[in-house]
């Protein structure tokens, strides 16, 4: 899988080019239940007025940068999109360092593995991006980190994908209150679990669903379950319970610092090596909001340093299946 670094102030030729790349795929993803059951574009419209309203002119300048269409604004606008599922693994940490840490585990087909750099409201961002402006995880010049992971539940309902209400809290958050007010007020069409953490330290965990009330804790951890396993062939196949224990153990241990807290990531049962079969961790992603800066790891090599003061666009290629496999967790 190849990963880039992009940087583009505004939305321009670097993101219209991977459009243009990814735009097969974006679509086979959209109509893969059919055209009928996506939004029609003016309720995708009202929708992103009533609930992201400070996000329609950067919707508005990333449709003219693509080229518009009505197809590519339902889509764009991540409104009811078609329902996917994911693992990942996630913990927040504030002792010698502040630091988040999380796992992306999802299939190489079908993902971006672009980090952009952006600056679209004022604010400078670098995240890792979905189906073009969504975010899996990133953070902003202010100090906020956040991230992502499936929370275990069929159920679907009316709202908006995740990755765009992380790419709302980037642009327009400054630290975790913030952030819980939004995570509070916007609907999700899935269910998700969402770490956040500040430059300050302080850290929360929001369990979102469609179908109730959003849960706002201090948890530090969090896989892919609310609670109760409501999805026990998912769960047992993603060892979800197994890496939530681990993973408390983790952050809980006295001895730990943030780098060890990472080196955990790329190991099992954190760390999943079932990239042949289609599914596995495809980053181990850590951000240091207080010091602006973050990296992307994978399993014996070097890590790649981004950072606001310093950002370098380039590439990276990883081949999951040939590579030597983890070492087992000790």
């Amino acid at each position: 899988m190849r990963f880039l670094a992009m940087e583009e102030a505004q939305p321009g030729p670097q993101l219209r080019r991977l459009f243009e790349r990814h735009w097969s795929g974006y679509e086979r993803w959209f109509l893969r239940e059919g055209d009928a059951a996506r939004p029609r574009y003016l309720d995708c419209e009202r929708a992103l007025r009533q609930y992201l309203p400070e996000l329609m002119p950067t919707f508005e300048r990333l449709l003219e940068c693509v080229g518009g269409g009505d197809r590519a604004a339902r889509l764009l606008s991540l409104y009811c999109p078609t329902p996917f599922l994911a693992g990942c693994s996630q913990a927040a940490w504030a002792r010698d360092s502040v630091v988040l840490v999380r796992n992306y585990d999802y299939s190489p087909r079908l993902t971006d593995g672009v980090l952009l750099a952006s600056c679209w409201n004022g604010t400078r961002t670098i995240a890792m991006s979905d189906c073009l402006w969504g975010v899996l995880d990133g953070m902003n010049e202010h100090g906020l980190a956040v991230s992502l992971a499936f929370g275990g539940r069929r159920q679907v309902g009316e709202g908006f994908a995740i990755t765009l209400v992380l790419r709302y809290l980037l642009e327009f958050c400054r630290d975790v209150p913030d952030a819980l007010e939004v995570l509070g007020r916007v609907p999700v069409y899935m269910s998700y679990n969402v770490a956040v953490i500040d430059a300050g330290g302080q850290q929360a965990t929001a369990y979102l669903a469609p179908d109730r009330p959003p849960r706002l804790t201090r948890d530090r951890v969090s896989t892919n379950h609310q609670g109760s396993i409501e999805m026990p062939d998912h769960a047992r196949a993603w060892e979800t319970e197994r890496r939530d224990e681990y993973l408390r153990f983790c952050v809980e241990a006295p001895y730990q610092n943030a780098d060890s807290l990472t080196a955990h990531f790329l190991s099992p049962p954190l760390y999943r090596s079932g990239h042949a079969r289609g599914w596995g961790t495809l980053y181990t992603a850590a951000y240091y909001p207080h010091e602006g800066r973050m990296a992307l790891h994978w399993p014996q090599q070097p890590a790649w340093w981004q950072g606001f003061e310093h950002f370098e666009p380039g590439a990276r290629v990883v081949d999951f299946v040939a590579r030597e496999q983890p070492p087992a967790a000790r």
